[in-house]
């Protein structure tokens, strides 16, 4: 498989895992958890740190060389939407929050985040 197929398909898993964290997640619990113990292209929470992956000035985690090699050569595996927002957030920089499940949402500020999670609260009532 070439690198630019192997990218392709490491994306849309993570397309796939994203957007079905946020249809299944609604009757979750979701806590805010520390960026580095995510790995930000599978967005998978662990109870771990993760590998460091510094990349224009910031730093980003990845869980094994091919996330690392992701991170550094995939911009798009860098970024993310709010999920309350639906603006784009850099990962590095996000507010990360995790289920029990290890899925992941990465949030633009704390208060989207507490919104989200009020508003998943009032769906679920």
């Amino acid at each position: 498989m070439t690198k630019k197929a192997t990218s392709l398909l490491l994306t849309l898993a993570t397309s796939i895992l994203f957007w079905g964290v946020t249809a299944s997640g609604a009757g979750e619990d979701w806590k805010i958890v520390p960026n580095k113990q995510v790995c930000m292209v599978t967005n998978a929470h662990f109870s771990r740190p993760q590998i460091p992956v510094e990349q224009d000035n910031k730093t980003y985690y990845g869980c094994c060389e091919n996330c690392k090699a992701t991170i550094q050569k995939n911009a798009t595996s860098r970024s993310a939407t709010d999920p309350q927002s639906k603006k784009s957030v850099d990962k590095a920089t996000a507010i990360i929050a995790a289920n029990d499940a290890g899925e992941v949402m990465y949030f633009e500020t704390k208060a989207n985040f507490e919104k989200y999670v009020h508003n998943l609260k009032s769906i679920k009532r």
